[in-house]
């Protein structure tokens, strides 16, 4: 267990090491966690200090300024398996675009608060009024926490809450 400084003298009067509690005749000044200590030669690789520059002359030294970093590399190869555009909207031309599917982008502000309170104004529990609209009990959560647009929910539910429940909830 590492000894807590005792506030011997900065000026190097004491024997004992600071961090680990040996006596030692060659104490060194180190900065470990912040704190300036006296350490014995076996505590000095706890030096911050001396940590860092061994970190950093140890990362310079093993990689080529010309090698992209592995961070790069795993964005690059992310960025190969999951293109954002491949180029072809044929499927979109021939099968259309399902609207109901695509999330709303204008909400009112309070859209959740308004949706709790004209559910439970129409005395339905959250499960009723899913299995009644035909919807995932979770996605009418994410609505009435006001996550819709987070949880990717469709505006063909928004417009079901709004008619079942006579609500407004879109701009």
């Amino acid at each position: 267990m590492a000894k807590y400084s005792t506030g011997s003298s900065a000026s190097g009067g004491g024997t004992n090491c600071e961090l680990c509690g040996a006596e030692s005749n060659s104490l060194e000044l180190a900065s470990v966690a912040g704190a300036e200590l006296e350490v014995c030669p076996d505590c000095t690789p706890h030096d911050d200090q001396q940590r860092t520059q061994s970190r950093s002359s140890d990362s310079d030294s093993s990689r080529r300024d010309d090698e992209p970093s592995r961070k790069q590399k795993a964005a690059q190869n992310v960025a190969k398996a999951n293109p954002v555009w491949d180029g072809d909207s044929e499927h979109w031309e021939e099968e259309g675009t399902n609207y109901d599917d695509d999330p709303l982008p204008y909400l009112v502000s309070d859209y959740g608060e308004k949706t709790t309170e004209a559910r439970q104004a129409a005395g339905l529990q959250r499960e009723e009024l899913a299995e009644e609209l035909g919807a995932r009990e979770t996605d009418l959560l994410a609505v009435e926490q006001g996550r819709a647009t987070q949880a990717g929910i469709g505006g063909g539910l928004i417009e079901a809450l709004e008619e079942r429940l006579d609500v407004t909830l879109s701009e």
